[in-house]
């Protein structure tokens, strides 16, 4: 007996789904690229991985107090992608920020800049998956010196490094500090209250003494 034509749809329709489903989760969702950034021990610099689609520039700069864009300087810049060797051109107008151009296509960017005042950021025109990590030799867990943009996911592992991610983010802004940093304000602190406790003692012992 020959099993109605419903019937023969529904293995195929199952397995459609199956394979729907197992196909939406190998894609990327759309705007889901990367920027991978790794801070330096020392703080004073970190190593980024950014990637691009669709672009034939990539401009290097930071967004100033204004919304300004500041240049940075970068070093050991490269890009990878569908090709061996990827290669560029500096573009450097006067006046301007300095930027690499290549053929149009999708890439990665990879390169080191400093850093200032134990503080990185960055700004993007599409929603990017951010993730910077904090070596063990810095901390970011202390309010007082530390600041992360809103929406953080934050990991800290054995080997006492931070990694803190934001997602699909057009911005983020980490400041970080130094043991060194954090034990000088514990000293500060201590000190701002053994000069309360000093100005405070005369008052204290007046006032038992009018009791």
């Amino acid at each position: 007996m020959r099993a109605p034509d419903r019937d023969q749809r529904r293995p195929s329709c199952a397995a459609l789904c199956v394979a729907l489903v197992i196909l939406l989760i190998a894609i990327p969702s759309a705007g889901a690229l990367s920027a991978d950034y790794l801070v330096f021990p020392n703080g004073t610099a970190y190593q980024a991985s950014v990637e691009i689609t669709d672009t034939s520039r990539y401009e290097f700069a930071e967004t100033g107090i204004m919304g300004e864009n500041v240049p940075v300087t970068v070093g050991d810049v490269t890009i990878s992608g569908n090709c061996s060797p990827c290669n560029y051109n500096w573009s450097r107008p006067w006046g301007q920020v300095p930027a690499i151009t290549f053929p149009k296509g999708n890439y990665t960017v990879s390169y080191i800049a400093p850093l200032r005042n134990n503080d990185i950021q960055a700004t993007f025109v599409k929603p990017y998956q951010v993730n910077v990590t904090i070596p063990g030799e810095l901390d970011i867990r202390n309010p007082l010196l530390a600041g992360i943009s809103s929406g953080a996911n934050v990991t800290r592992y054995a080997d006492n490094s931070t990694s803190v991610r934001w997602n699909k983010s057009y911005s983020f802004d980490l400041r970080f500090y130094s043991k060194g940093q954090e034990e000088l304000l514990y000293f500060f602190l201590q000190f701002m209250v053994i000069i309360a406790v000093v100005l405070l003692l005369p008052f204290v012992i007046s006032m038992r003494r009018r009791e």
